[in-house]
């Protein structure tokens, strides 16, 4: 006589559900929990695409005192609050500004008529904005000068700003899967720094030796990636071994739906409201994009602190591991003998 056992296929892959049916409260919870995430979403990406204009732009002005003043009080009323104009002895000084991070662009007032001096590497859209001033200024196109070109290859800038997602969304998973599939900090750790390693020269042999979206030194730009790349992974596996799951979802969420619509990728951190364009940059995905313009359009000029930040985030990262390792280690006795 055959005995009848219970049927398990109907469950085995769902062998962490209770049996019977899940309550309705439990769905709808689900449902009104996604749906949060995807207003979060929306807005985390949609609001500062919504917000973005000049704020403070610092910009150098070159004429003489009075036909300063006179720029000043037209940028004034045309934009309030939009520029911060400094005055500039030549053009020659002007250019030094620009190439020295110090303002984002000038407006050349000379009897030769206006120009404008601009640096597209700081961000498309600034050198853009400052070209319509410039042509707003006498109603007719003006020359461009521009100190720290686009690269050949990506002229409108667009390969930084598209390839920055992938470099926010590949550190935030490497440390979610790291937390998640592998045991013992070192180990993670160790993870996540050889990972960085391999992503930097890859991420630049596609951004710079096949799509021409980078013009600096590759070793510089390599090694910016993989302390980006290690920042966000590290950062991630700090605070998911400190605070578990509950920690994991916040810092993926800070990274990807916070920081990365932060990072001014597609613009410039002037460009967003004030406070938000500090907290962007912060945040590891603005502080790659910044450094990497640094390194590719200034010769690491404005680097600094994007590196700080970077590091930073990879330092905590490596404290909070080990305050868990040690924090484990402090439990097994006690959970030895408990067993």
């Amino acid at each position: 006589m055959s005995t009848l056992t219970p049927n398990r296929t109907a469950t085995s892959d769902s062998p962490a559900l209770p049996p019977g049916d899940t309550p309705w409260r439990t769905v709808l919870g689900l449902a009104l929990a996604l749906t949060a995430a995807l207003a979060l979403l929306l807005s985390a990406f949609a609001w500062p695409a919504t917000q973005t204009r000049p704020r403070d732009l610092p910009v150098a002005v070159v004429g003489p005192p009075p036909v300063v003043e006179q720029a000043r009080a037209a940028l004034d009323r045309a934009q309030p609050g939009a520029f911060d104009v400094t005055a500039a002895a030549d053009v020659e000084q002007a250019r030094d500004l620009v190439r020295s991070r110090e303002v984002s662009g000038a407006l050349v007032l000379g009897p030769g008529g206006p120009s404008v001096v601009v640096a597209t590497q700081a961000g498309p859209a600034v050198a853009q904005l400052l070209t319509q001033v410039g042509q707003a200024a006498t109603g007719a196109a003006v020359p461009v000068e521009d100190v720290a070109p686009a690269p050949a290859g990506d002229p409108r800038g667009a390969g930084l700003a598209a390839g920055a997602l992938p470099l926010t969304v590949i550190g935030a998973v490497a440390g979610a899967v790291l937390a998640l599939r592998v045991r013992g900090p070192g180990r993670r750790a160790v993870g996540a720094v050889v990972l960085a390693l391999l992503a930097g020269p890859t991420a630049v042999g596609v951004l710079h030796g096949w799509l021409g979206a980078l013009s600096g030194d590759w070793l510089a730009e390599s090694a910016v990636v993989s302390l980006g790349v290690a920042a966000i992974a590290l950062g991630v596996l700090g605070v998911a071994a400190v605070a578990g799951r509950p920690g994991l979802v916040l810092a993926e969420l800070t990274v990807i739906a916070l920081g990365n619509p932060l990072s001014a990728a597609a613009g410039a951190p002037a460009l967003l409201p004030g406070g938000w364009s500090e907290l962007g940059q912060a945040l590891p995905p603005g502080a790659v994009v910044a450094a990497l313009r640094a390194v590719s359009g200034f010769g690491g000029t404005g680097a600094g602190g994007p590196l700080a930040v970077l590091a930073l985030w990879a330092t905590g990262g490596l404290v909070l591991l080990a305050v868990a390792a040690l924090r484990t280690r402090r439990h097994a006795p006690y959970a030895a003998a408990a067993a």
